[in-house]
């Protein structure tokens, strides 16, 4: 580091301009759009995942917790590990479009820029991976939960 400082002040004319130069011609590239945005922040994911509703029983996903896990990339995709309430749902592409349709449209192009959904089965689904406000919607449709 010691000779990086030493060559810092020699070259301080020349070298600030020029790495001050390299972020002003970055900046209104069109790279520089994705980069503000940033990944998505998980919490924002499964805020958002809640506008997945299980077709079969009228909740969304993630009160039926059926989102196990979610992981955003250095590309902004998302990879959702999810179950189902059954392995023999024939509904995945249901949800799988409407988890894509959540996450990547809207204000900005969305969340993230795409999904992937790992269709994860173990550990099992059961009812007590419902959240207490899954279970509270479930009870106001005539279920005992």
């Amino acid at each position: 580091m010691s000779s990086e400082d030493t060559a810092t002040p020699a070259t301080e004319g020349a070298a600030a301009p020029a790495a001050n130069a390299g972020v002003a011609e970055n900046a209104p590239a069109t790279d520089a759009a994705p980069a503000a945005r940033g990944k998505a922040a998980i919490a924002d994911l499964e805020e958002a995942m809640k506008d997945v509703v299980d077709p079969e029983l009228g909740i969304n996903v993630v009160d039926l917790g059926l989102v196990y896990g979610v992981h955003v990339d250095d590309d902004n995709v998302a990879t959702l590990d999810m179950t189902l309430t059954s392995a023999a749902c024939p509904l995945t592409d249901v949800i799988e479009d409407q988890a894509r349709q959540a996450l990547t449209t809207g204000p900005g192009g969305g969340l993230v820029d795409d999904i992937r959904i790992n269709w994860v089965w173990l550990p099992p689904w059961g009812p007590d991976k419902i959240t207490d406000e899954g279970r509270d919607q479930l009870r106001s449709l005539g279920f005992n939960v």
